[in-house]
């Protein structure tokens, strides 16, 4: 607060002999500004949210001790997914074990991330395929996506794979390396199309 110093300082002996207005001296006391500043960054500080990470979520396998269950999936719940040069996608149902699987010319197939019959369409046709099978415990099966990158695919279009995972709500996927009869299958794919 404000605060009056009413201490005379002067005045006395001089010629006019009436009385003479006193000095008044005024002083600024700075505790209630101190105090508001602190009130203000305590205020702020509480109040105010830290930015978070931006992180992507990822669901990690369950550790089993027998190695040969840790990678068990079954074939009719499999999708594989192939990430190719120039946002290109290519996918086939099943694990493809079989070299010979290519045989026939609706296995393997090429789409892109569009949003209308692209590579979301695929996801969700097979996720819905599989919810309607049962297994032998009468219990809805899940999905597995494989997904595997070629050597020309780009970090975006793994992390655009990934929000299609997310989105699509596929718990069970994993990323493999890809072998080489994938590597063929998409070069195939590519001569056959014209992609240089």
């Amino acid at each position: 607060m404000a605060e009056m110093d009413t201490s005379s300082g002067g005045g006395k002996g001089k010629k006019h002999g009436g009385t003479k207005s006193k000095k008044h001296s005024t002083r600024v006391d700075m505790t209630p500004m101190v105090d508001l500043g602190f009130l203000l960054i305590t205020f702020f500080m509480l109040t105010t949210t830290m930015s978070k990470p931006k992180t992507m979520d990822l669901i990690m396998p369950k550790d089993t001790e027998n190695e040969q269950e840790q990678n068990k999936v079954k074939e009719s719940t499999a999708l594989t997914i192939l990430l190719g040069k120039d946002n290109r996608v290519y996918y086939y149902e099943g694990l493809a074990q079989d070299p010979n699987a290519s045989a026939n010319p609706e296995f393997f197939q090429s789409t892109t991330f569009a949003n209308k019959g692209g590579i979301r369409d695929a996801i969700i046709k097979k996720r819905d395929e599989v919810a309607k099978a049962r297994n032998a415990k009468g219990e809805p099966e899940d999905v597995v996506v494989i997904i595997k990158a070629d050597n020309d695919a780009t970090y975006k279009n793994f992390v655009d794979i990934l929000d299609e995972m997310a989105i699509n709500r596929i718990q069970r996927y994993a990323t493999v390396d890809i072998s080489d009869q994938d590597k063929q299958w998409i070069k195939q794919t590519e001569t056959a199309n014209g992609v240089q």
